[in-house]
């Protein structure tokens, strides 16, 4: 009886802690997707900006009725490059949530996706604070889709975060200042077993890909090998 006891509170412990690794994988896998098929659209990503882009955010299907629970408007996870002058190949994700601002009036009642690129070390630097207010602590401008990203102005070359937005199948650049970035610490603990800042995760290279993030570690590594920043 005593062992059958023990074994219903092990279950009971470890069933939402599995449940949590669940999410976090589910919501890689959209991240994954989300990438993929803007990537196959003609008016996608402008190749040269992923290039040039230090760090990459996904946050998949964003919905209108989750603003209503602690103001959160949706999670997703951001990947770095590695290396001190992040030269290296693609890192492991550190997850995130997307929150407040003007994202409602974005969305409308869709389901929406956003990609966010960080082009420079101040970018890079701002999503490392536990919080990171866009447009405040990180300035922001609506990114440059297909080939209107050759007519690059100085908007896009100040900014250190270039902002996407996809709904109903229309992908475009979309402002997202006044919205801030914070640091999901139990959705990280949930994926990596254990308490990790961002900044562990994402530029001290000490922590592996974990298997739920392969997926979308290997797309980046196979479709922007190189940083190509000056």
């Amino acid at each position: 009886m005593r062992r059958f006891a023990a074994l219903l509170t092990l279950a009971l412990v470890l069933a939402p802690l599995a449940q949590a690794q669940d999410n976090e994988a589910n919501r890689l896998q959209a991240a994954t997707q989300v990438l993929e098929e803007i990537m196959n659209v003609p008016e996608n990503i402008p190749q040269d900006l992923l290039d040039k882009a230090e760090c990459v955010g996904v946050i998949p299907s964003v919905l209108k009725g989750a603003f209503i629970v602690g103001g959160s408007y949706g999670r997703g996870a951001f990947v770095c490059r590695s290396g001190e002058d992040f030269k290296g190949p693609w890192g492991p994700p550190a997850m995130y949530r997307l929150e407040g601002g003007s994202i409602g009036f974005q969305i409308g009642g869709q389901a929406t996706d956003f990609v966010l690129l960080v082009m420079n070390p101040g970018g890079v630097k701002s999503i490392l604070r536990s919080k990171s207010h866009l447009g405040a602590d990180a300035s922001v401008a609506a990114g440059p889709k297909g080939r209107t990203a050759e007519a690059a102005t100085d908007l896009y070359l100040r900014a250190e975060i270039l902002t996407y937005s996809r709904s109903r199948g229309l992908f475009a650049g979309v402002s997202l200042e006044g919205s801030s970035l914070r640091q999901d610490k139990d959705a990280n603990e949930a994926l990596y077993g254990r308490p990790l800042s961002a900044k562990r995760i994402l530029r001290e290279g000490k922590v592996p890909v974990p298997d739920d993030a392969k997926e979308l570690v290997e797309f980046l590594n196979r479709h922007s090998p190189k940083n190509k920043s000056e």
